[in-house]
C-alpha cells in the first residue's frame, strides 16, 4: 500500500509540476506564385514540399498556381505575391514595363524546354503562314515564346499567323487535337498524350537550339531582399536542395509524375532525364540568358534593358561561398 501510494504522489507530481516544452520555431511565411506545367519546375516544386524541405529552411510557403503567365504577373504587380518561381520572361516584361519592382535572384533552367507541335496537315515553316496558333494568354510566355520562334522561322509573328488564348497546356493540347488550332507550344510532359492521338506531329525541339535562354527562375519584390534577405537566402537553399533531390535521387521523383496521370515508365523515364539535364545545380542568373529573354520581349524598354539591372546574383554567390552546394554533392575543396 505505500508503494502505491508513493508511487501515486509521484504521478501527481509530475502531473502538477513544472515540465520542459521544446518551443517548434516560427515559420516564415512566403506566397508564391507560379505558372507552367507539371514537368517542369511544378515537379521540383513538389519535391520539395513532399520532403519537408521548405520547413528545414524555417519557411511556410504557400503555392498558388495560375493557367498563365500573364495572369500571375498581374498578381505580382498588385503586391499579392512576393516571389514566382517559374516564368521568367514574364516577370523580365512586369519589370522592364515599371510596373514592379523584381528581381532575378536565380535561372533554375536557362534554356528553352517547349515543344512546337503542329496538326499533320502542316508539314514544313512554310505552311505555318494562315494557320491558328494556340497560345496561354497574350503576353504570356507561351506567347512570347511563340513569337520568338517564328521570327527566326522568317515568319511574321505579327501579320501571318492567328492567335487563339487558350490556357495553358492541357487546354492547348485540347484545342491542338479537335482541330481549333493548327500549332501550339506544349510542354514536354504533355507531347506523349498528343502525339498517342495521331492528329499531330512534332515540329520542332526547342531545347535543341544552342541558345542560353533564362526561361524557368525565381523571381520577388527587390523590397524582400531588402527587409528579408535571409528569407530570401533560405528559400534559394531549398530550390537547390530540391534540385539535388530531384537530380540525384529519381525513385523520389517518379511518385510525383504518377500523381500527375503520367504512369507509363517509359515517359516517365524520358521525363525525368530530360528534366535532371536542365535543371541547374548552381542556378546562377547570367546574363547571356537574361539577355535573350530580353531580344525575345516587344516591350520597347526590352531593347536598352541591361541584364544586371534586371538579377540579383549576391544571395546566391555567398551560398556557394559558403560551400553549401559543395557539401550537399560530397565533394570537399
Amino acid at each position: 500500500m505505500k508503494k502505491i501510494l508513493a508511487l501515486s504522489f509521484g504521478l501527481l507530481l509530475w502531473i502538477a509540476g513544472p515540465r520542459i516544452v521544446v518551443a517548434q520555431p516560427q515559420l516564415t511565411n512566403i506566397i508564391l506564385g507560379h505558372s507552367g506545367g507539371a514537368g517542369l519546375v511544378s515537379d521540383l516544386r513538389r519535391i520539395i514540399e513532399r520532403e519537408k524541405i521548405w520547413e528545414k529552411y524555417g519557411l511556410s510557403v504557400k503555392a498558388v498556381y495560375f493557367n498563365s503567365g500573364s495572369v500571375l504577373t498581374q498578381a505580382m504587380a498588385g503586391g499579392n505575391i512576393v516571389a514566382s518561381d517559374s516564368d521568367v520572361p514574364a516577370m523580365l516584361n512586369l519589370s522592364i514595363s515599371g510596373v514592379a519592382d523584381l528581381k532575378l535572384v536565380a535561372v533554375t533552367i536557362n534554356r528553352l524546354e517547349h515543344i512546337f507541335v503542329v496538326r499533320k496537315n502542316i508539314v514544313n515553316l512554310e505552311d505555318l503562314k494562315g494557320k491558328r496558333v494556340a497560345v496561354s494568354r497574350l503576353g504570356s510566355a507561351s506567347d512570347i515564346v511563340t513569337r520568338m520562334v517564328l521570327r527566326s522561322w522568317k515568319i511574321d509573328p505579327e501579320k501571318e499567323v492567328t492567335y487563339l488564348q487558350a490556357g495553358n497546356t492541357p487546354t492547348r493540347v485540347t484545342a491542338l487535337t479537335v482541330g481549333h488550332v493548327d500549332a501550339a507550344l506544349v510542354s514536354p510532359e504533355g507531347v506523349h498524350k498528343i502525339i498517342a492521338t495521331g492528329c499531330c506531329r512534332v515540329l520542332a525541339d526547342l531545347s535543341e537550339l544552342p541558345l542560353d535562354y533564362a526561361r524557368f527562375g525565381v523571381t520577388v519584390l527587390t523590397s524582400l531582399i531588402r527587409t528579408q534577405r535571409d528569407t530570401v537566402r533560405r528559400m534559394l537553399m531549398a530550390y537547390i536542395e530540391g534540385t539535388y533531390i530531384f537530380k540525384t535521387r529519381s525513385t523520389a521523383v517518379y511518385p510525383v509524375m504518377e500523381e500527375s496521370g503520367i504512369k507509363d515508365l517509359t515517359v516517365q523515364k524520358e521525363l525525368y532525364d530530360r528534366v535532371a539535364k536542365s535543371l541547374r545545380e548552381y542556378p546562377i542568373p547570367e546574363s547571356n540568358g537574361v539577355q535573350s529573354a530580353l531580344d525575345s520581349l516587344t516591350h520597347p524598354n526590352a531593347k536598352t534593358a541591361k541584364p544586371a539591372s534586371l538579377m540579383d546574383t549576391t544571395i546566391l554567390e555567398e551560398i556557394k561561398k559558403s560551400g553549401f552546394i559543395d557539401k550537399l554533392y560530397g565533394r570537399t575543396g
